[in-house]
């Protein structure tokens, strides 16, 4: 049976500025802003509460959807160096957000919402502080080292590094499209970093993330041919 809370809310962050496709939050993707692809399985996946945190003013002057917010992000934390911890306890102090939040990554339109429901599910079990998607990754990243001067540091266990390939364990990358944490813990900790990370897995094909052009139109392929099926809801 399902865990997932009745209340949750869901932070969605928007930044003005980008190198690789300038301007891509707001770009129309199958129909509808890139960042409305967020909003809208969100509250699919039956979030009380939806905040968008940004300095695009476009977005900050434009109608949004019943149980959207808008949270005007200060300068100092739309920089393209500013890492997503501090953007997203700002958000939650700002809005006075309390409970289950889940961050969704407008660049991760593939998404959907019972990828949503099912890191909800896996967070109310309790035993974890921070929920992830996550996708299949090579295992042969076992086998690498961090270069230390004229060292090489094992990233893993060293017997993995003279391993056969197929004897090494299953790996997996985060792909950025679901992060669930408690509010008031990640204020305090102020970072994604914890030794009790769950997770979800996502598949290759809906874990893509649009950084340039060419990621844009692959989402948008596979949103067309996810036109022409029964449901979205299907994709796996």
């Amino acid at each position: 049976m399902p865990l997932t809370s009745p209340d949750w809310t869901a932070v969605i962050p928007l930044r003005a500025g980008s190198k690789g496709l300038p301007g891509k939050n707001t770009r129309l993707l199958a129909g509808k802003p890139l960042y409305r692809h967020a909003v809208d399985e969100a509250l699919a996946a039956g979030a009380s509460r939806v905040l968008i945190t940004t300095d695009i003013t476009e977005v900050l002057q434009a109608p949004q959807p019943a149980g959207v917010a808008l949270v005007q992000r200060p300068a100092e934390l739309a920089g393209d160096t500013v890492p997503m911890a501090p953007v997203l306890v700002h958000a939650i102090q700002t809005a006075g957000v309390q409970g289950t939040v889940v961050l969704l990554q407008a660049t991760s339109p593939l998404r959907r919402a019972h990828d949503i429901r099912a890191a909800l599910d896996v967070f109310a079990s309790g035993a974890h502080e921070l929920v992830m998607s996550v996708t299949p990754a090579d295992r042969g990243v076992l086998k690498w080292g961090i270069l230390d001067g004229d060292r090489f540091r094992p990233v893993s266990d060293p017997a993995y590094c003279f391993s056969n390939r197929q004897s090494l364990p299953p790996v997996v990358r985060p792909n950025g499209a679901v992060y669930v944490v408690d509010a008031a813990g990640f204020v305090v900790r102020g970072s994604f970093v914890t030794d009790r990370i769950g997770l979800i897995e996502m598949s290759a094909e809906l874990s893509q993330d649009i950084d340039n052009l060419q990621d844009f139109e692959r989402c948008e392929a596979v949103l067309s041919d996810a036109a022409t099926a029964p449901s979205m809801e299907t994709i796996t």
